[in-house]
């Protein structure tokens, strides 16, 4: 009895091995087949473009010990230290404070490099506080636009205790307001946390922003939605900062309303005499009224033109029409002198500005 029961210990024993074993052999047969290479697992790439929905930026802020920073809409650093921006790409476009290409400032610089383009700023101050920005640059021969989809912007803030706005070379500075359009009281400041509130000159008095019709940004200043005539005068803007009871005063803000629409030059022409004799001088003038700070230039066709000598002078002035509306006139006089017969024809002025040109004629005859 006893030698039945092990011979069937055995039996049982032979026939577990040989399942383990068939499990092995069939576990590497899986791994190792003919043809077929085992592949280490990969970790799926992540786009720059895109992590978890949202648009991640290109722009990185290089750190000590080869550390970077990637920005997003603001960063706060202290003023002195070298700032070094990277942006990725083979092709990089910036933009910067515009002042630094004003001033040809030589505290900047920008290297392309082979994956990436650096802009480096050294010394920066509370004066460089502002909007910096990149983007890929793609081109098709000679033919190159800027990449919507990979472009990005910070705004980076210099805060400096003793300067709570940001300074400016300029003490006195004009803001025009228009009906049809916001505008802003440009107090910006260095650091987001500083308290701002905005003053009108005389009568002494704080104007309110209700966060609606007047509001405030530290990257903007005061934007005032429906401007019109009660919003001309002398202002300045004042600053508490959270560290120091004694409030700044900004520069001085001299508000001027406008009422001249946004278009073309609109542009007129005048003879001083439309028929002259021989030996005769006369002038004529093309004038244009427009917005204050809208720039015009002229170009003038004439009969005796490359062939005859002229003289065309251009001015501009700024002009009070009626209670507190500005207005620029830009004018060009061409001058003709000694009159020959080459000269009788049409006189054609042609005024062109940032929305599009307008020309004007005149014409002048010989006087029988």
């Amino acid at each position: 009895m006893k030698l039945w029961v092990l011979l069937l210990l055995s039996l049982l024993l032979l026939e577990i091995q040989n399942g383990v074993s068939q499990q092995t052999k069939g576990k590497k047969d899986a791994s190792f087949r003919p043809g077929r290479k085992r592949v280490k697992g990969r970790n799926p790439k992540v786009k720059d473009k895109e992590v978890g929905g949202k648009v991640q930026s290109i722009l990185t802020q290089v750190l000590d010990k080869g550390r970077f920073l990637r920005l997003g809409d603001h960063i706060i650093l202290s003023p002195g230290k070298t700032l070094e921006l990277r942006c990725k790409g083979t092709k990089i476009g910036w933009a910067y404070p515009s002042y630094l290409d004003t001033f040809n400032d030589s505290r900047l610089s920008i290297t392309q490099n082979e994956k990436f383009s650096q802009l480096t700023l050294t010394s920066p101050s509370a004066a460089d506080t502002g909007e910096y920005s990149c983007w890929v640059i793609l081109c098709d021969g000679d033919e190159c636009e800027k990449d919507p989809d990979h472009t990005s912007t910070t705004y980076i803030y210099f805060t400096d205790k003793d300067e709570l706005f940001i300074p400016s070379p300029i003490h006195f500075e004009i803001v025009f307001l228009r009906p049809d359009k916001p505008a802003t009281v440009p107090c910006r400041v260095t650091t987001p946390k500083t308290t701002v509130s905005l003053h009108r000159e005389m009568p002494p008095e704080e104007i309110l922003a209700d966060g609606n019709l007047i509001s405030y940004n530290p990257t903007k200043g005061f934007i005032l939605q429906n401007p019109s005539h009660e919003h001309m005068g002398a202002f300045y803007c004042k600053a508490r900062s959270p560290t120091k009871n004694t409030p700044q005063v900004s520069t001085k803000y001299q508000l001027l309303y406008v009422e001249v629409p946004s278009g073309p030059p609109y542009a007129t022409i005048q003879a001083s005499s439309n028929e002259v004799s021989g030996g005769d001088i006369f002038n004529i003038t093309c004038t244009v009224l427009g917005e204050p700070e809208m720039d015009v230039k002229f170009k003038w066709t004439y009969p005796g033109q490359d062939q005859r000598p002229v003289s065309i002078q251009d001015s501009r002035r700024l002009i009070n029409r009626g209670v507190g509306q500005i207005t620029r006139i830009s004018e060009s006089v061409m001058i003709v002198d000694d009159v020959e017969t080459i000269d009788f024809g049409n006189y054609i002025c042609t005024a062109k500005n940032d929305h599009g040109e307008t020309s004007v004629a005149t014409k002048v005859n010989s006087y029988h």
